[in-house]
């Protein structure tokens, strides 16, 4: 039972689709999970990635960086699967590809109702920063 992690291929989209309509119930249309996989395979692919056992997709973090700094998106974690190191791998796997492009900070954002999340996050070494964020939805 190895614990694999690799960059996303297009034979994984399904599974990967599957894993965030479980992960992510509640997100709103405009986070279409096709949608952000047809973008994301076009602005740094190799930021996007897969963790698998035995062949099944059970887990997925995607990552960014501008040049100023690095994020953190799409961490998910399947059920089965939580609890077991898996999202602190993901994690790694992305630090690690962020401080090769020479990315000096990373960000993340949780919704502040998540006390579980924030507390695994807190574990990795993260810490809440007193910053607003705002958005705008543009589509």
């Amino acid at each position: 039972m190895a614990f694999t992690i690799r960059p996303f291929e297009d034979r994984d989209e399904a599974a990967v689709v599957a894993l965030w309509h479980a992960a992510f119930p509640d997100d709103p249309r405009r986070n279409d999970p096709f949608a952000i996989i047809r973008r994301k395979r076009r602005v740094q692919p190799e930021l996007f990635l897969v963790a698998e056992i035995d062949g099944r997709i059970v887990a997925t973090v995607v990552a960014g960086y501008d040049g100023h700094r690095g994020w953190i998106y799409r961490l998910a974690v399947a059920a089965g699967a939580r609890r077991k190191g898996h999202g602190r791998a993901m994690m790694e796997a992305a630090e690690a590809r962020l401080r090769a492009l020479g990315c000096p900070k990373l960000n993340l954002q949780l919704h502040r109702f998540n006390a579980a999340v924030v507390a695994f996050y807190e574990a990795l070494g993260y810490t809440v920063e007193d910053r607003i964020s705002m958005g705008k939805v543009l589509s």
